[in-house]
Protein backbone atom coordinates (compact mmCIF):
# COMPACT_ATOMS: atom_id res chain seq x y z
CA UNK A 1 0.00 0.00 0.00
CA UNK A 2 1.12 3.52 -0.59
CA UNK A 3 1.57 5.53 2.63
CA UNK A 4 0.72 8.99 1.30
CA UNK A 5 0.54 12.65 2.85
CA UNK A 6 -2.54 15.23 2.89
CA UNK A 7 -2.65 14.88 -1.04
CA UNK A 8 -1.81 18.62 -1.06
CA UNK A 9 2.12 18.45 -0.54
CA UNK A 10 1.94 19.56 2.42
CA UNK A 11 4.81 17.99 5.10
CA UNK A 12 2.76 15.53 7.21
CA UNK A 13 5.27 12.62 8.14
CA UNK A 14 5.03 9.42 7.13
CA UNK A 15 2.86 7.12 9.18
CA UNK A 16 3.67 3.36 10.74
CA UNK A 17 0.98 1.24 9.08
CA UNK A 18 -0.13 -2.29 9.09
CA UNK A 19 -0.42 -4.20 5.47
CA UNK A 20 -3.49 -3.99 4.59
CA UNK A 21 -4.16 -7.86 3.33
CA UNK A 22 -2.28 -9.55 6.52
CA UNK A 23 -3.22 -6.98 9.33
CA UNK A 24 -0.28 -8.67 11.63
CA UNK A 25 2.30 -7.65 9.58
CA UNK A 26 3.57 -4.00 10.27
CA UNK A 27 5.43 -2.09 7.59
CA UNK A 28 8.35 0.83 8.91
CA UNK A 29 7.68 4.79 7.49
CA UNK A 30 8.26 5.38 4.31
CA UNK A 31 7.70 8.50 1.80
CA UNK A 32 7.69 6.40 -0.99
CA UNK A 33 4.89 4.10 -2.55
CA UNK A 34 5.13 0.29 -1.83
CA UNK A 35 3.11 -3.09 -2.53
CA UNK A 36 1.77 -1.27 -5.62
CA UNK A 37 3.39 -3.35 -8.54
CA UNK A 38 3.07 -6.58 -10.29
CA UNK A 39 6.12 -9.04 -10.15
CA UNK A 40 5.50 -7.62 -14.10
CA UNK A 41 6.94 -4.73 -13.40
CA UNK A 42 9.80 -5.58 -11.12
CA UNK A 43 10.96 -8.71 -12.70
CA UNK A 44 11.31 -5.56 -15.08
CA UNK A 45 13.38 -3.44 -12.64
CA UNK A 46 15.52 -6.42 -12.20
CA UNK A 47 16.37 -7.02 -15.34
CA UNK A 48 16.97 -3.39 -16.35
CA UNK A 49 19.62 -3.90 -13.59
CA UNK A 50 21.42 -6.57 -15.07
CA UNK A 51 21.11 -5.69 -18.34
CA UNK A 52 22.77 -2.10 -18.46
CA UNK A 53 25.43 -1.55 -20.79
CA UNK A 54 27.98 -3.17 -18.84
CA UNK A 55 26.81 -6.39 -20.52
CA UNK A 56 29.34 -5.13 -23.49
CA UNK A 57 32.05 -5.53 -21.43
CA UNK A 58 31.83 -8.79 -19.61
CA UNK A 59 33.51 -10.64 -23.04
CA UNK A 60 36.54 -8.80 -21.86
CA UNK A 61 36.35 -8.23 -17.57
CA UNK A 62 34.89 -12.51 -17.86
CA UNK A 63 35.88 -14.29 -20.92
CA UNK A 64 39.25 -12.95 -21.44
CA UNK A 65 40.66 -14.08 -17.95
CA UNK A 66 38.93 -17.00 -17.38
CA UNK A 67 38.72 -18.67 -20.81
CA UNK A 68 35.92 -20.60 -22.61
CA UNK A 69 35.38 -23.26 -20.17
CA UNK A 70 35.90 -21.98 -16.84
CA UNK A 71 33.67 -18.58 -18.22
CA UNK A 72 30.71 -20.48 -19.71
CA UNK A 73 30.47 -22.78 -16.59
CA UNK A 74 31.29 -20.01 -14.51
CA UNK A 75 28.14 -17.73 -15.16
CA UNK A 76 26.33 -20.78 -15.62
CA UNK A 77 27.15 -21.70 -11.93
CA UNK A 78 27.06 -18.03 -10.74
CA UNK A 79 23.46 -17.85 -12.23
CA UNK A 80 21.92 -20.31 -9.79
CA UNK A 81 23.96 -19.43 -7.15
CA UNK A 82 23.03 -15.77 -7.51
CA UNK A 83 19.52 -16.70 -7.90
CA UNK A 84 19.37 -18.62 -4.89
CA UNK A 85 21.24 -15.88 -2.52
CA UNK A 86 18.19 -14.17 -3.76
CA UNK A 87 15.74 -16.07 -2.89
CA UNK A 88 16.56 -16.75 0.41
CA UNK A 89 16.88 -12.91 1.28
CA UNK A 90 12.95 -12.80 -0.69
CA UNK A 91 12.04 -15.60 1.91
CA UNK A 92 12.67 -13.35 4.80
CA UNK A 93 10.99 -10.05 3.42
CA UNK A 94 7.91 -10.79 5.60
CA UNK A 95 9.69 -11.92 8.87
CA UNK A 96 8.70 -11.42 12.70
CA UNK A 97 5.53 -9.69 12.12
CA UNK A 98 7.59 -7.31 10.37
CA UNK A 99 7.74 -6.27 6.76
CA UNK A 100 11.48 -5.63 5.89
CA UNK A 101 11.77 -3.04 3.59
CA UNK A 102 15.37 -2.24 3.52
CA UNK A 103 18.12 -4.08 3.70
CA UNK A 104 19.53 -2.73 6.75
CA UNK A 105 16.22 -3.13 8.45
CA UNK A 106 16.16 -6.59 8.14
CA UNK A 107 19.88 -6.97 8.94
CA UNK A 108 19.14 -4.78 12.33
CA UNK A 109 16.33 -6.83 13.16
CA UNK A 110 17.94 -10.00 13.04
CA UNK A 111 20.99 -9.00 14.64
CA UNK A 112 20.61 -5.63 16.34
CA UNK A 113 21.32 -2.37 16.06
CA UNK A 114 25.49 -2.68 15.20
CA UNK A 115 24.21 -4.80 12.32
CA UNK A 116 22.02 -2.03 11.24
CA UNK A 117 24.40 0.60 10.76
CA UNK A 118 27.17 -1.29 9.51
CA UNK A 119 24.62 -2.89 6.26
CA UNK A 120 23.77 0.51 6.18
CA UNK A 121 27.12 1.68 5.65
CA UNK A 122 28.34 -1.00 3.26
CA UNK A 123 24.97 -0.64 1.28
CA UNK A 124 25.16 2.77 0.47
CA UNK A 125 28.92 2.72 -0.04
CA UNK A 126 27.87 -0.15 -2.68
CA UNK A 127 25.56 2.02 -4.12
CA UNK A 128 27.14 5.18 -4.25
CA UNK A 129 29.87 3.42 -6.07
CA UNK A 130 28.00 2.10 -8.25
CA UNK A 131 25.82 5.58 -9.11
CA UNK A 132 29.26 6.87 -10.15
CA UNK A 133 30.36 3.42 -12.60
CA UNK A 134 26.65 4.50 -14.58
CA UNK A 135 27.90 8.20 -14.84
CA UNK A 136 31.27 7.03 -15.98
CA UNK A 137 29.75 4.24 -17.98
CA UNK A 138 26.96 7.27 -19.77
CA UNK A 139 30.12 9.20 -20.58
CA UNK A 140 31.99 6.76 -22.27
CA UNK A 141 28.93 6.27 -24.64
CA UNK A 142 28.63 9.91 -25.09
CA UNK A 143 32.30 10.04 -26.26
CA UNK A 144 31.99 6.99 -28.44
CA UNK A 145 29.17 9.00 -30.45
CA UNK A 146 31.88 11.70 -30.67
CA UNK A 147 34.57 10.17 -31.58
CA UNK A 148 33.20 8.23 -34.71
CA UNK A 149 31.93 12.26 -36.23
CA UNK A 150 35.00 13.75 -35.11
CA UNK A 151 38.86 12.94 -34.64
CA UNK A 152 40.02 16.78 -32.77
CA UNK A 153 39.89 15.70 -29.10
CA UNK A 154 38.67 18.53 -28.12
CA UNK A 155 36.04 17.21 -25.75
CA UNK A 156 37.76 15.14 -23.31
CA UNK A 157 35.79 12.30 -20.97
CA UNK A 158 35.48 14.16 -17.95
CA UNK A 159 33.45 17.11 -19.88
CA UNK A 160 31.22 14.15 -21.33
CA UNK A 161 30.60 12.97 -17.73
CA UNK A 162 29.58 16.52 -17.00
CA UNK A 163 26.74 16.13 -19.32
CA UNK A 164 25.81 12.59 -18.38
CA UNK A 165 25.55 13.47 -14.79
CA UNK A 166 23.56 16.63 -15.48
CA UNK A 167 20.55 14.51 -17.59
CA UNK A 168 21.10 11.83 -14.56
CA UNK A 169 20.07 14.44 -12.30
CA UNK A 170 17.20 16.09 -14.33
CA UNK A 171 15.86 12.43 -14.32
CA UNK A 172 16.00 12.06 -11.12
CA UNK A 173 14.08 15.04 -10.30
CA UNK A 174 10.99 14.06 -12.38
CA UNK A 175 10.78 10.45 -11.05
CA UNK A 176 9.59 10.59 -7.45
CA UNK A 177 10.67 6.99 -6.77
CA UNK A 178 10.93 3.39 -7.94
CA UNK A 179 7.51 2.35 -8.78
CA UNK A 180 6.90 5.68 -11.06
CA UNK A 181 9.87 4.15 -13.36
CA UNK A 182 6.69 2.63 -14.82
CA UNK A 183 6.91 3.15 -18.74
CA UNK A 184 10.45 4.05 -18.13
CA UNK A 185 11.17 -0.12 -17.80
CA UNK A 186 9.68 -0.53 -20.84
CA UNK A 187 12.02 2.36 -22.89
CA UNK A 188 14.75 1.09 -20.77
CA UNK A 189 14.07 -2.79 -22.44
CA UNK A 190 14.14 -1.04 -25.93
CA UNK A 191 17.62 0.48 -25.17
CA UNK A 192 19.10 -2.43 -24.09
CA UNK A 193 17.48 -4.76 -26.64
CA UNK A 194 19.51 -2.14 -29.25
CA UNK A 195 23.33 -2.03 -28.10
CA UNK A 196 23.07 -6.22 -27.41
CA UNK A 197 21.33 -6.66 -31.08
CA UNK A 198 23.95 -4.20 -32.68
CA UNK A 199 26.92 -5.38 -30.60
CA UNK A 200 25.84 -9.59 -31.35
CA UNK A 201 25.29 -8.97 -34.93
CA UNK A 202 28.10 -6.58 -35.98
CA UNK A 203 30.42 -9.11 -33.83
CA UNK A 204 29.20 -11.89 -35.73
CA UNK A 205 30.84 -10.16 -38.84
CA UNK A 206 33.49 -9.48 -37.53
CA UNK A 207 34.04 -13.13 -36.27
CA UNK A 208 33.17 -14.55 -39.63
CA UNK A 209 35.84 -12.58 -41.51
CA UNK A 210 38.29 -12.51 -39.18
CA UNK A 211 41.48 -14.83 -39.26
CA UNK A 212 42.29 -17.65 -36.42
CA UNK A 213 42.00 -16.11 -33.02
CA UNK A 214 43.40 -16.41 -29.97
CA UNK A 215 42.04 -17.55 -27.03
CA UNK A 216 45.06 -18.00 -24.78
CA UNK A 217 44.54 -16.40 -21.40
CA UNK A 218 46.91 -13.26 -21.44
CA UNK A 219 49.72 -12.63 -19.03
CA UNK A 220 52.62 -13.92 -16.35
CA UNK A 221 51.37 -16.90 -14.21
CA UNK A 222 51.23 -14.38 -11.50
CA UNK A 223 48.97 -12.09 -12.82
CA UNK A 224 46.41 -14.87 -14.17
CA UNK A 225 46.18 -15.33 -11.01
CA UNK A 226 44.94 -12.45 -9.90
CA UNK A 227 42.93 -11.94 -13.00
CA UNK A 228 41.50 -15.40 -12.90
CA UNK A 229 40.07 -14.12 -8.97
CA UNK A 230 39.09 -10.80 -10.15
CA UNK A 231 37.18 -12.36 -12.64
CA UNK A 232 35.49 -14.51 -10.35
CA UNK A 233 33.94 -11.60 -8.53
CA UNK A 234 32.53 -9.90 -11.58
CA UNK A 235 30.80 -13.22 -12.52
CA UNK A 236 28.36 -12.69 -9.35
CA UNK A 237 28.86 -8.83 -9.43
CA UNK A 238 26.77 -9.18 -12.85
CA UNK A 239 23.48 -10.15 -11.37
CA UNK A 240 23.38 -8.86 -7.82
CA UNK A 241 22.11 -5.23 -7.13
CA UNK A 242 22.74 -5.24 -2.81
CA UNK A 243 19.30 -3.81 -2.55
CA UNK A 244 16.98 -6.46 -2.98
CA UNK A 245 14.77 -5.65 0.31
CA UNK A 246 14.24 -2.14 -1.84
CA UNK A 247 13.34 -3.72 -4.90
CA UNK A 248 10.59 -6.20 -2.68
CA UNK A 249 8.78 -3.39 -1.08
CA UNK A 250 7.17 -2.23 -4.37
CA UNK A 251 5.83 -5.42 -5.23
CA UNK A 252 2.01 -6.57 -4.39
CA UNK A 253 0.91 -9.11 -2.06
CA UNK A 254 1.97 -11.86 -1.65
CA UNK A 255 4.92 -10.49 -1.46
CA UNK A 256 7.37 -13.29 -1.63
CA UNK A 257 5.91 -15.65 -4.18
CA UNK A 258 5.40 -12.55 -6.34
CA UNK A 259 8.99 -11.96 -6.08
CA UNK A 260 9.96 -15.10 -6.67
CA UNK A 261 8.31 -14.94 -9.67
CA UNK A 262 10.52 -11.32 -11.00
CA UNK A 263 13.51 -13.67 -9.64
CA UNK A 264 12.81 -16.18 -12.02
CA UNK A 265 12.34 -14.28 -15.07
CA UNK A 266 15.50 -11.95 -14.08
CA UNK A 267 17.17 -15.38 -14.31
CA UNK A 268 15.51 -16.55 -17.36
CA UNK A 269 14.66 -14.10 -20.04
CA UNK A 270 17.15 -11.16 -18.61
CA UNK A 271 20.36 -13.95 -18.64
CA UNK A 272 20.00 -14.84 -22.25
CA UNK A 273 20.71 -11.40 -23.82
CA UNK A 274 23.48 -11.28 -21.31
CA UNK A 275 24.88 -14.10 -21.96
CA UNK A 276 24.45 -14.01 -25.51
CA UNK A 277 26.82 -10.47 -26.42
CA UNK A 278 29.87 -12.15 -23.82
CA UNK A 279 30.47 -15.29 -25.86
CA UNK A 280 29.78 -13.85 -29.23
CA UNK A 281 31.81 -11.01 -28.60
CA UNK A 282 34.59 -13.35 -26.87
CA UNK A 283 34.17 -15.78 -29.86
CA UNK A 284 34.53 -12.85 -32.72
CA UNK A 285 37.45 -11.34 -30.73
CA UNK A 286 39.08 -14.02 -28.68
CA UNK A 287 41.91 -12.16 -26.08
CA UNK A 288 42.22 -8.85 -28.02
CA UNK A 289 38.17 -8.73 -26.77
CA UNK A 290 38.30 -4.95 -25.67
CA UNK A 291 36.41 -4.23 -22.44
CA UNK A 292 34.31 -1.96 -24.10
CA UNK A 293 32.69 -3.90 -26.96
CA UNK A 294 31.16 -1.40 -29.02
CA UNK A 295 34.28 0.08 -29.53
CA UNK A 296 36.25 -2.69 -30.91
CA UNK A 297 33.64 -3.79 -34.05
CA UNK A 298 33.41 -2.32 -37.12
CA UNK A 299 30.27 -1.36 -38.50
CA UNK A 300 28.22 1.25 -40.46
CA UNK A 301 29.04 4.79 -38.23
CA UNK A 302 25.14 5.43 -37.91
CA UNK A 303 24.58 2.09 -36.46
CA UNK A 304 27.42 2.45 -34.30
CA UNK A 305 26.46 5.95 -33.18
CA UNK A 306 22.56 4.25 -32.76
CA UNK A 307 24.08 1.66 -30.17
CA UNK A 308 26.20 4.15 -28.46
CA UNK A 309 23.19 6.83 -27.89
CA UNK A 310 20.59 3.93 -26.50
CA UNK A 311 23.22 2.31 -23.71
CA UNK A 312 23.98 6.18 -22.57
CA UNK A 313 19.84 6.61 -22.36
CA UNK A 314 19.39 3.13 -21.10
CA UNK A 315 21.93 3.70 -18.41
CA UNK A 316 20.75 6.65 -17.56
CA UNK A 317 16.81 5.09 -16.32
CA UNK A 318 19.52 1.94 -14.55
CA UNK A 319 21.01 4.83 -12.53
CA UNK A 320 17.79 5.87 -10.80
CA UNK A 321 17.16 2.04 -9.73
CA UNK A 322 20.90 2.12 -7.99
CA UNK A 323 20.31 5.77 -6.48
CA UNK A 324 16.25 4.97 -4.85
CA UNK A 325 17.35 3.53 -1.67
CA UNK A 326 19.01 7.24 -1.18
CA UNK A 327 16.43 8.96 -2.67
CA UNK A 328 14.23 6.80 -0.22
CA UNK A 329 16.09 7.81 2.88
CA UNK A 330 16.61 11.42 2.05
CA UNK A 331 12.61 11.40 1.50
CA UNK A 332 11.38 9.87 4.58
CA UNK A 333 14.26 11.31 6.71
CA UNK A 334 12.90 15.23 5.71
CA UNK A 335 8.59 13.73 5.00
CA UNK A 336 9.07 14.48 1.73
CA UNK A 337 4.93 12.71 0.73
CA UNK A 338 2.42 14.38 -0.96
CA UNK A 339 2.27 15.62 -4.24
CA UNK A 340 5.85 14.46 -6.11
CA UNK A 341 5.48 17.63 -8.08
CA UNK A 342 4.38 20.24 -4.90
CA UNK A 343 6.48 23.28 -5.05
CA UNK A 344 8.21 22.19 -1.30
CA UNK A 345 8.95 18.30 -3.08
CA UNK A 346 10.30 19.65 -6.58
CA UNK A 347 12.25 21.99 -5.07
CA UNK A 348 14.01 19.30 -2.53
CA UNK A 349 14.10 16.72 -5.06
CA UNK A 350 16.09 19.50 -7.37
CA UNK A 351 18.19 20.38 -4.58
CA UNK A 352 18.92 17.32 -2.45
CA UNK A 353 19.35 15.03 -5.45
CA UNK A 354 20.52 16.85 -7.70
CA UNK A 355 23.35 18.03 -5.02
CA UNK A 356 23.98 14.13 -4.41
CA UNK A 357 24.57 13.91 -8.25
CA UNK A 358 26.69 16.33 -8.66
CA UNK A 359 29.31 14.16 -5.85
CA UNK A 360 28.57 11.26 -8.31
CA UNK A 361 29.31 13.22 -11.24
CA UNK A 362 32.40 14.98 -9.50
CA UNK A 363 33.89 12.01 -8.53
CA UNK A 364 33.38 10.11 -11.81
CA UNK A 365 35.44 12.50 -14.04
CA UNK A 366 38.09 12.83 -11.44
CA UNK A 367 38.32 9.30 -11.29
CA UNK A 368 37.28 7.95 -14.25
CA UNK A 369 39.03 4.44 -13.89
CA UNK A 370 36.99 3.86 -11.13
CA UNK A 371 36.55 0.11 -12.19
CA UNK A 372 39.68 -0.56 -9.90
CA UNK A 373 38.11 0.94 -6.74
CA UNK A 374 34.41 -0.76 -7.93
CA UNK A 375 36.17 -3.97 -7.94
CA UNK A 376 37.68 -3.29 -3.76
CA UNK A 377 34.08 -1.91 -3.41
CA UNK A 378 32.39 -5.25 -4.66
CA UNK A 379 34.29 -7.22 -2.74
CA UNK A 380 33.90 -5.83 0.54
CA UNK A 381 30.21 -5.00 0.27
CA UNK A 382 28.73 -6.80 -2.32
CA UNK A 383 29.65 -10.87 -1.56
CA UNK A 384 28.79 -9.95 2.38
CA UNK A 385 25.19 -8.31 1.62
CA UNK A 386 24.81 -10.57 -1.39
CA UNK A 387 25.99 -13.74 -0.01
CA UNK A 388 27.30 -13.95 2.97
CA UNK A 389 24.43 -12.43 4.99
CA UNK A 390 21.55 -14.00 2.91
CA UNK A 391 22.98 -17.28 3.83
CA UNK A 392 23.90 -16.63 7.78
CA UNK A 393 20.31 -14.18 8.22
CA UNK A 394 18.65 -17.19 6.73
CA UNK A 395 20.17 -19.61 9.18
CA UNK A 396 19.48 -17.19 12.06
CA UNK A 397 16.01 -16.69 11.11
CA UNK A 398 15.30 -20.39 10.10
CA UNK A 399 17.63 -22.14 12.48
CA UNK A 400 14.36 -24.26 13.85
CA UNK A 401 13.27 -25.56 10.79
CA UNK A 402 16.43 -26.40 8.87
CA UNK A 403 17.75 -29.91 8.96
CA UNK A 404 21.87 -30.66 9.97
CA UNK A 405 22.58 -31.43 6.44
CA UNK A 406 20.96 -27.73 5.03
CA UNK A 407 22.95 -26.03 8.37
CA UNK A 408 26.04 -27.46 6.98
CA UNK A 409 24.99 -26.28 3.39
CA UNK A 410 24.44 -22.92 4.69
CA UNK A 411 27.46 -22.28 6.98
CA UNK A 412 30.08 -23.52 3.96
CA UNK A 413 28.34 -20.96 1.79
CA UNK A 414 29.48 -18.24 4.49
CA UNK A 415 32.83 -19.34 4.81
CA UNK A 416 33.48 -19.81 1.20
CA UNK A 417 32.04 -16.35 0.16
CA UNK A 418 34.16 -15.13 3.07
CA UNK A 419 37.50 -16.32 1.35
CA UNK A 420 36.00 -15.32 -1.71
CA UNK A 421 35.20 -11.93 -0.19
CA UNK A 422 38.87 -11.69 0.77
CA UNK A 423 40.63 -12.92 -2.08
CA UNK A 424 38.85 -10.78 -4.39
CA UNK A 425 39.97 -7.50 -2.21
CA UNK A 426 43.57 -8.36 -2.64
CA UNK A 427 43.32 -9.05 -6.27
CA UNK A 428 41.37 -5.51 -6.05
CA UNK A 429 43.88 -3.82 -4.42
CA UNK A 430 46.53 -5.44 -6.45
CA UNK A 431 44.93 -4.05 -9.55
CA UNK A 432 44.70 -0.54 -8.43
CA UNK A 433 48.13 -0.80 -6.86
CA UNK A 434 49.30 -1.32 -10.63
CA UNK A 435 47.11 0.50 -12.79
CA UNK A 436 47.86 4.05 -10.45
CA UNK A 437 51.29 3.96 -12.09
CA UNK A 438 49.30 4.56 -15.47
CA UNK A 439 46.24 6.74 -14.75
CA UNK A 440 45.71 10.01 -13.67
CA UNK A 441 42.70 12.21 -12.15
CA UNK A 442 40.41 13.89 -14.88
CA UNK A 443 41.93 11.53 -17.08
CA UNK A 444 40.48 11.02 -20.72
CA UNK A 445 40.42 7.39 -21.10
Amino acid sequence: MEVNGDGAGNSTRPRKVFDEDNSAVEIPETAHQISSDSWFQVGFVLTTGINSAYVLGYSGTIMVPLGWIPGVVGLIIATAISLYANSLIAELHEFGGRRHIRYRDLAGFIYGRKAYSLTWGLQYVNLFMINTGYIILAGSALKAVYVLFSDDHVMKLPYFIAISGFVCALFAMSIPHLSALRLWLGVSTVFSLIYIVVAFVLSVKDGIEAPARDYSIPGTTRSKIFTTIGASANLVFAFNTGMLPEIQATIKQPVVSNMMKSLYFQFSAGVLPMYAVTFIGYWAYGSSTSSYLLSSVNGPVWVKALANISAFLQTVIALHIFASPMYEYLDTKYGIIGSPFSIRNLSFRVGVRGGYLTINTLVAALLPFLGDFMSLTGAISTFPLTFILANHMYLKAKKNKLTSLQKLWHWFNVYFFGLMSIAAAVSALRLIAVDSKTYHVFADL
